[in-house]
C-alpha cells in the first residue's frame, strides 16, 4: 500500500553541469553539508552550493550555485568522491588513483600524498583509532584478493593493514574491524584484526552487481539472491527480515526508517520497520543512488536530483486518514529516533489516541482501549462523543486539531441502534476501568456522573453498586437524568450518599406506598426498616418510625430491636420512650420488651413485669378463644413459663394475683416457687396437674444454683407429697418408686428408709439402694483419698523441719543481729529459714520483721 513518503525535485539540471555538450556523464557524487561535488566522464569535479527553499506553501525547492571545476589532468573518468570534512579534504579516486584535493578549490594537497591501485574505496564511518584528525580508508586493491586498510591525514596517507580474501573482492562497506565483502560467489563478514571471517550467503558477481552498504552500527544491507535486500549484522547473523526488491537493483541508500532502492525504471521505498513496499517513483536512465547525512540523492547521466522526505508526522497522519492503523502505530514508533523524546512522547501520545478512535470507529473496542489507555486519553474526549452524558457544568473542550472527524455518536453509527447500542456498554465498561485509575485524576465527576446516565439509561445492574460505594457523581445532573428514567430507588441512594437522608426516605415511602412505580426492590420495606435501623438521626427515625410499624409491627420494630451496639450502649433511645410509642402495638411492644430483657439483660423490674403481663394476658385471651393444642397457644405459654422462671426481677405477688381463679396451675406452681412456697407448688404438679415429670423438673431448676441441702430438702419433700395421701395410691406410688430410681443421688438414704411403707419389696427400691450404695461407697473413698493426700503434706511439713532442727548454730558475742547490727548479749534468738538471725525483741517488731522479710526471705517464709 502506498506512501508518500519522498518526493523528487532537481538539484542539478543539465544545462548547469555540461551546456552543449553531449558526450558529458556523470559518473559519480559526494554531498557534505552544502557542498554537493560532481566527477564526470572527462575526468572534472564540479563544485555547487546547494541552498534550499521553502514556499509559503510549503513546496521544496533547490537552488544549485556552481562554484568551480577543476581537471585532474587524466583521460579517465573519475570514478569515486568521499569528503572528509573534519580533514577539508576530498578524496579522489580516478585511474586507480587515489588523490587528495582541497575541498573548497580542488587543488591537490602540496605534499602529492596519493594511494595507487586503488579498484575502489570507502571510508571507515566507526573508525577504531579514534584520532579526530585523521580518516580511516579501506581500499580494494588492484593486488589479487587484497584489501588494505590506510590512514589518511592532511596531507599524507599511511597504510595500516594489508588483508588477503578467500576470492577477489568486488564490493567493500567498512564498521571498525569489520569488513563487510562481496566476492565472486558469496558476501562475508570478515575481522580485518583478527584475520576471521564469516560466510554470508551466496551470489553471482557475474550476473548481477553486488551491493554492500554500511546502514548502521555493525549492520549492513546486501543485494542478495532472488531481488532480496538482506540484512546482516557483523555476527553473521540477520536481526531484520528482508526486503523485496526487483531482481536488476542497481544501488540503494539509507533514510531511516526507510531503504530506498534503484533500478532501470522506478525507485522503490521500503519500511526497515515492517519490510514493507511503501511507495514507487517511476525513474529511468538513474545509476547513482546515495545517501548522505539523511539527505538521498538520485543521478541520470545528466542530471541530479533530491529525494525530500515527507515530514514523518505528515506521512503518519496519511495512514491514519486511510485507516492504515497498524502502519501509522508502527512509523510511529520507527521515528523515535529522529524526534527529540519530549516532542516525540507529545507526538506519539496524540497518535495513539487518534488510532484509538479509528478503531472504536470501527467496533474494534478491544484495540481501540488498549489504544486509549496507552495513548492517555483524556476520557472526556470519548464521553463528549455521547449526546448529554458530560454534565452541564462541565468545562471540558475538544483536543484542537480534533483527534477524530465525529460530531457524535450519531454521526459515527449513522444512526443504527445496535451499534450505538454496542458503543454505550464499551463506554460503560472502559469508564469502569479508569474511573479508579490515574486516568479520571482531575474529572472524576464527569466520568461518574457519564457512567451514571448509561447504566440508567441501560437499566444496567451496576448502578445501584455505582451509588452505594464511593463516587463523584454530580447531584443535580444526576438526579435529572434517574428521575428521567423512573430510577426513584437509585435516586435515593444519590440523596442518602449526598447526605439528604431525609430526601431519600421520602422517595422510597412514596414507591412503597405506590404513589410512584420502581420496581428495583419488591423488598423496599424491609430496605426502609434497615436503614432506619442504621440511621443516626433520631428525628427521622421518630418520624417514620409510626409509618413502619402500621405497615408491619413485627417488622417495623427492628428499627428499635436491632440498633447498632454503640448507639444501644450509649442509650441513643430511652427505652420508656420506645415502650410509649409502641403501646398502639402489642405485637411490637411484646418484642421490643423480649429484647430489652432478653438480649439486653436490662435488669429492671418493670420491664420484667410488664413483659411477663404482656405474655400473660395473651395467654388467657389466646385460651379464651383456641383449643389447648393451639401451637400459638403452646408458644406463647412457653415463653411465660420460661421467663417465670428464669428471671428473679418480675414482680410474683402482681403476677399470681392475676393468675388467680384461671387453669394456669403449672405459671401459679412456678409462682408459688419463687416465693419459695415448694410444698403448694409441688401440691398443684402433682395433685392437680398429675404431672409428675413436670415435679421432678420443678425440683431441679428450682435447686439450680443451691447448695446439695436445699436441692436434698426439694426432692424429700416431693417424695413426701407422693406419700402424703398413703400407701393405696399406685399411681402416686410407681411415681414415688421413679423419683426414688431415677435421682437416687438426690436423697439421703437413711431418711428414705425410714418414710419408705413396710410393705415396699426389696425388688422394688433395688435400683434406688444400689445407686445410694455406689454414692456412698464413692463418697467414703474420695474421703479417703482426701485424707491420704493431707497425712502426705503433713509428713513432708514435718521432714523439713527435722532437716532445719538438725543444723547447728554458733553463736558468739561477735555475731551481729542483722535487724539492728548489735552483738547478741543473751543465748536466746530468732533463725530465719535463710540463715539470718536477730534478737527476739527486733522479730517481735512488725516494722523490722517487715524489713527482715523484706531483707532475707520471700513473704511466706516461716521462722
Amino acid at each position: 500500500m502506498s506512501v508518500k513518503a519522498f518526493k523528487l525535485v532537481p538539484a542539478v539540471e543539465r544545462e548547469m553541469l555540461m551546456g552543449d555538450k553531449v558526450r558529458i556523464n556523470i559518473e559519480c557524487i559526494e554531498c557534505c553539508g552544502k557542498n554537493l561535488y560532481i566527477g564526470t566522464n572527462d575526468c572534472f569535479i564540479y563544485h555547487f552550493l546547494l541552498e534550499e527553499n521553502i514556499s509559503s506553501t510549503g513546496k521544496i525547492t533547490f537552488a544549485a550555485t556552481k562554484q568551480l571545476y577543476k581537471h585532474l589532468g587524466f583521460k579517465k573518468a573519475v570514478n569515486e568522491l568521499k569528503a572528509a570534512s573534519a580533514l577539508n579534504r576530498l578524496l579522489v579516486l580516478c585511474d586507480n588513483t587515489m588523490t587528495l584535493v582541497h575541498m573548497m578549490n580542488l587543488e591537490p594537497v602540496p605534499s602529492g600524498a596519493r594511494i595507487k591501485g586503488a579498484v575502489t574505496f570507502t571510508l571507515n564511518e566507526n573508525p577504531v583509532s579514534g584520532d579526530p584528525f585523521c580518516v580511516e580508508v579501506c581500499i580494494i586493491s588492484v593486488k589479487r584478493r587484497t584489501i588494505q586498510i590506510f590512514m589518511v591525514y592532511e596531507d599524507r596517507v599511511q597504510i595500516v593493514k594489508e588483508v588477503l580474501t578467500p576470492e577477489q573482492p568486488c564490493a567493500v562497506a567498512i564498521d571498525g574491524h569489520y569488513l563487510c565483502l562481496a566476492l565472486t560467489t558469496q558476501y562475508i563478514i570478515l575481522n580485518y584484526n583478527t584475520g576471521n571471517f564469516q560466510d554470508l550467503f551466496p551470489y553471482c558477481s557475474d550476473e548481477k552487481r553486488p551491493i554492500v552498504k554500511r546502514i548502521g552500527r555493525q549492520e549492513f544491507l546486501l543485494a542478495g539472491p532472488g531481488g532480496l535486500g538482506m540484512f546482516a549484522t557483523v555476527d553473521g547473523i540477520s536481526q531484520r527480515a528482508p526486503v523485496h526488491w526487483s531482481e536488476n537493483v542497481i544501488g540503494a541508500a539509507l533514510c531511516f526508517p526507510y531503504v530506498v532502492a534503484l533500478d532501470d525504471e522506478f525507485i522503490t521505498v521500503h519500511s526497515m520497520l515492517d519490510q514493507q513496499q511503501k511507495q514507487t517513483l517511476p525513474f529511468k536512465e538513474g545509476h547513482i543512488l546515495q545517501d548522505f547525512e539523511g539527505k538521498v540523492i538520485v543521478a541520470t547521466d545528466k542530471g541530479v536530483y533530491i529525494l525530500v522526505p515527507f515530514p514523518l508526522e505528515r506521512q503518519i497522519q496519511d495512514l491514519l486518514a486511510s485507516h492504515r492503523v497498524e502502519e501509522a502505530l508502527v512509523l510511529a514508533k520507527g521515528a523515535r529516533r529522529n524526534i527529540p523524546k519530549e516532542k516525540f512522547q507529545v507526538m506519539y501520545k496524540r497518535i495513539l489516541q487518534q488510532a484509538g478512535f479509528i478503531q472504536f470507529a470501527q467496533l474494534q473496542f478491544l484495540e481501540a482501549k488498549e489504544l486509549f489507555r496507552s495513548g492517555q486519553l483524556d476520557v472526556r474526549e470519548l464521553i463528549s462523543l455521547y449526546p448529554f452524558l458530560l454534565p452541564t457544568s462541565s468545562s471540558f473542550i475538544r483536543s484542537h486539531p480534533p483527534l477524530h472527524e465525529y460530531a457524535d455518536l450519531n454521526q459515527l453509527t449513522q444512526g443504527d441502534q445496535e451499534k450505538m447500542t454496542k458503543c454505550k456498554q464499551f463506554l460503560m465498561s472502559y469508564l469502569n476501568e479508569v474511573r479508579s485509575t490515574e486516568v479520571a485524576n482531575g474529572y472524576k465527576e464527569d466520568i461518574d456522573t457519564a457512567l451514571l446516565k448509561l447504566y440508567a439509561e441501560a437499566n444496567h445492574e451496576s448502578l445501584l453498586d455505582l451509588l452505594v460505594s464511593e463516587n463523584f457523581c454530580l447531584l443535580t445532573d444526576s438526579a435529572a437524568w434517574l428521575e428521567k428514567h423512573k430510577k426513584y430507588f437509585a435516586l435515593g441512594l444519590l440523596y442518602h450518599y449526598n447526605s439528604q437522608d431525609a430526601a431519600a426516605l421520602q422517595l422510597w415511602v412514596k414507591i412503597v406506598n405506590g404513589d410512584v412505580q420502581d420496581p428495583t426492590r419488591s423488598d423496599l420495606y424491609e430496605y426502609i426498616v434497615d436503614f432506619l435501623t442504621f440511621c443516626s438521626d433520631q428525628e427521622l427515625v421518630w418520624k417514620y418510625a409510626e409509618w413502619v410499624l402500621l405497615k408491619n409491627e413485627e417488622v417495623g420494630v427492628q428499627i428499635f430491636t436491632k440498633r447498632p451496639l454503640e448507639e444501644e450502649q450509649k442509650n441513643t433511645f430511652n427505652p420508656d420512650d420506645v415502650i410509649r410509642c409502641l403501646n398502639k402495638y402489642p405485637k411490637s411492644l411484646v418484642k421490643y420488651l423480649e429484647h430489652l430483657v432478653f438480649d439486653r439483660k436490662i435488669e429492671k423490674e418493670k420491664y420484667h413485669t410488664h413483659l411477663a403481663v404482656l405474655y400473660l394476658d395473651e395467654t388467657l385471651q389466646l385460651k379464651s378463644v383456641t383449643t389447648d393444642n393451639c401451637a400459638e397457644l403452646n408458644g406463647v405459654q412457653t415463653k411465660l413459663r420460661s421467663l417465670l422462671q428464669k428471671s428473679d426481677l418480675y414482680r410474683v405477688h402482681f403476677i399470681l394475683e392475676k393468675i388467680k381463679g384461671t387453669d394456669l396451675h403449672m405459671e401459679n406452681a412456678i409462682l408459688y416457687g419463687k416465693l419459695e412456697e415448694h410444698d403448694k407448688a409441688l401440691h398443684i404438679l402433682v395433685h392437680e396437674l398429675k404431672d409428675f415429670p413436670a415435679a421432678e423438673d420443678y425440683c431441679v431448676w428450682s435447686s439450680e444454683s443451691k447448695d446439695l441441702a436445699y436441692r436434698q430438702r426439694l426432692f424429700h419433700m416431693l417424695f413426701s407429697v407422693y406419700l402424703n395421701p398413703g400407701p393405696s395410691d399406685c399411681e402416686l406410688v410407681v411415681a414415688a418408686v421413679d423419683l426414688l430410681n431415677n435421682h437416687a443421688a438426690e436423697f439421703d438414704a437413711a431418711r428414705v428408709l425410714q418414710l419408705v411403707p413396710d410393705s415396699w419389696s426389696l425388688q422394688l427400691l433395688s435400683p434406688f439402694l444400689t445407686g445410694a450404695m455406689r454414692q456412698s461407697i464413692h463418697t467414703k473413698r474420695m474421703t479417703q483419698i482426701a485424707l491420704g493426700l493431707a497425712e502426705a503434706e503433713n509428713l513432708i511439713y514435718k521432714h523439713d523441719k527435722a532437716k532445719l532442727k538438725g543444723r547447728s548454730i554458733i553463736l558468739s558475742d561477735k555475731k551481729l543481729c542483722q535487724a539492728c547490727q548489735s552483738p547478741f548479749c543473751e543465748p536466746a534468738f530468732v533463725r530465719y529459714p535463710n540463715g539470718g538471725m536477730v534478737h527476739t525483741h527486733c522479730a517481735a517488731n512488725r516494722l523490722v520483721n517487715s524489713n527482715m522479710t523484706h531483707h532475707f526471705s520471700s513473704p511466706s517464709s516461716q521462722t
